[in-house]
């Protein structure tokens, strides 16, 4: 591997660290996307179940998902009027969906820029092919550089990007179903709520 790092140059470089970044943020939104942590169906039951009881006492562990703190921000609203309680719980919808969507830009910007690096490379590769003629002479060692240059900063460039592309599209896909989820379940609450007049 090591090798193929030496052959490629500096340019691919860039895409390593690119890389590290994309798998860092792959790891972290697996952990923060995943459904127990988002719009679990068992915590709509707890806030109904709690809702319906008299007198009210707030659920264990109210603020442990997305819907939870959705909730619990129209709960805990100081105005009882259910126009407050509504933006409140808006407010807090806000703020989830800016936390769903976190590092999404930046995952989605290096699966746009991967391959746009390796072409970095492939050109700095044909810079050293071309540098290595010359009428008079030529040089097959540099030749054989420049290309395997030009070849792995390519590959390399669309190695980092498809998997990337792939993440940022499944990540997206699960941001917008946790959020309409979360707007539904939010919504059969909030009724639940300006009824028994939390």
């Amino acid at each position: 591997m090591w090798q193929i790092i030496e052959e490629a140059g500096w340019p691919i470089w860039l895409n390593i660290v690119a890389s590290i970044v994309a798998l860092a943020i792959v790891f972290e939104r697996l952990w923060v996307l995943r459904y127990t942590a988002c719009v679990p169906s068992s915590r709509f039951t707890v806030w109904a179940t709690a809702l319906q009881n008299k007198p009210f006492v707030l659920p264990e562990n109210p603020q442990k998902t997305v819907l939870d703190r959705i909730i619990h921000a129209g709960v805990t609203c100081s105005d009882r009027q259910k126009e407050a309680i509504q933006d409140a719980m808006t407010n807090q919808a806000r703020i989830e969906t800016v936390r769903l969507e976190r590092f999404l830009n930046t995952l989605g910007t290096i699966a746009a820029m991967a391959p746009l690096m390796g072409l970095l490379g492939t050109v700095v590769g044909m810079i050293e092919i071309f540098a290595s003629q010359s009428p008079t002479n030529s040089d097959p060692a540099q030749l054989a550089h420049g290309i395997s240059v030009a070849l792995y900063n390519t590959a390399f460039g669309l190695i980092v990007a498809i998997p990337a592309m792939i993440f940022y599209r499944h990540f997206r896909y699960k941001v917008n179903r946790a959020l309409a989820d979360a707007e539904t379940a939010a919504n059969r609450l909030w009724h639940m709520m300006i009824r028994r007049s939390v």
